[in-house]
């Protein structure tokens, strides 16, 4: 194989599919109007790095393609050498969930990759987390200030003493002191905080802390039933019993006595969780236990040309392996429906999709 070396100061882009009519600038601060690439396209403005620019002349109206898909149509003729931003484009509308295509897209199958395992940590609701984590939960952002204090102090003070616990987070969010708990579709937020808290990579530790006066009450929040059975293997040692209630702090005590009196409370709550991890041993686990979520990654300019390409091609291979994968752009799964449902792997796939597209539009209105 031969590679060849450009000069960094030589103007290049990068093209997506041969169908498309953009392309994506490359060059470190962009391109000034007049460079010339080696094709002879001539910018006719200066582009920025990471942007697009006009491979050809772009009617109006016309479909703007990269990946092969239109992003976005012409607003106003766009000549060949253009800067094609988003103030000359009109953008489509998410698509209706209607007539969408279903399972059109065949890719070649792909092979099993059976024997992968990793070491994981199996709880005893039988889910396995990728680690040994203790998470603080919150009922109300109020104590977000307190909780990211304790949080600093425990990493300090208490975690060095349990080397089989690799990290501690405080899992805050913005839901107040007044909130409209009951309003219609309130269920969504607290289930999420609810099986936020309950992540596999908490071991089943749940600690919360509450400041005593929200409507979103820790027992609303983590009602009975909600958290599963400590495994008794990993308490016999301490003493502790698999039923006890809720661990909470509730800052509002009247035994605190300033905000030091509510880090302390936290601090010694936290011992016990934190005894009970440090129990913990990774096992040896099929791939198939795995459950990966991915997240928007900053969404740079190059993130479609490198990252996302990368994750998706490892959620494949990870999938292959039997494990779970799950994305997290509902915005973009949303205006994207019609790309995934011409993907989904049989047809009750795609229906799936749409009926929660479907759910997702009622709950925005």
């Amino acid at each position: 194989m031969t590679t060849i070396t450009l000069p960094s100061s030589q103007p290049r882009y990068i093209l997506m599919h041969e169908a498309d009519n953009v392309a994506i600038v490359a060059n470190d601060g962009g391109l000034a109007a007049g460079t010339v690439f080696s094709c002879g396209l001539t910018l006719r403005d200066r582009v920025p790095q990471a942007h697009k620019v006009a491979l050809v002349d772009l009617a109006e109206g016309s479909p703007v393609r990269r990946y092969n898909v239109p992003i976005g149509f012409a607003a106003k003729d766009i000549p060949a050498g253009s800067w094609v931003h988003e103030r000359l484009l009109v953008m489509p509308d998410a698509r209706g969930l209607a007539n969408l295509p279903i399972a059109t897209v065949k890719p070649d199958p792909q092979p099993p990759l059976e024997g992968y395992t990793f070491e994981g940590y199996r709880n005893a609701d039988g889910s396995v987390g990728s680690r040994n984590i203790l998470a603080i939960t919150t009922t109300v952002q109020c104590v977000a200030g307190v909780v990211d204090f304790a949080v600093k102090r425990i990493k300090k003070e208490l975690l060095p003493r349990f080397p089989n616990v690799d990290d501690v987070v405080g899992l805050e969010h913005s839901y107040g002191c007044g909130v409209a708990i009951d309003a219609p579709d309130a269920v969504i937020p607290i289930r999420t905080l609810r099986n936020i808290s309950l992540n596999p990579n908490f071991g089943g530790e749940v600690m919360v802390v509450s400041l005593g006066c929200e409507k979103l009450q820790p027992e609303r929040l983590l009602p009975p039933g909600s958290i599963p059975i400590v495994d008794e293997r990993n308490v016999a040692d301490i003493g502790m019993t698999a039923d006890e209630p809720l661990d909470v702090v509730t800052l509002q005590s009247e035994h605190h006595i300033g905000f030091m009196s509510m880090v302390d409370s936290i601090m010694k709550a936290a011992v016990p969780h934190l005894q009970r991890l440090d129990a913990r041993r990774r096992e040896t686990v099929p791939a198939s236990e795995l459950v990966v979520g991915v997240q928007c990654g900053g969404s740079d300019a190059f993130s479609g040309v490198t990252a996302n390409p990368a994750v998706g091609f490892c959620t494949d291979l990870l999938v292959r392996a039997g494990a779970t994968v799950m994305f997290s752009e509902t915005t973009e799964v949303r205006d994207g429906i019609d790309q995934l449902t011409s993907r989904a792997s049989t047809p009750e796939v795609a229906q799936a999709m749409i009926r929660e597209m479907a759910w997702y539009d009622a709950y925005l209105e």
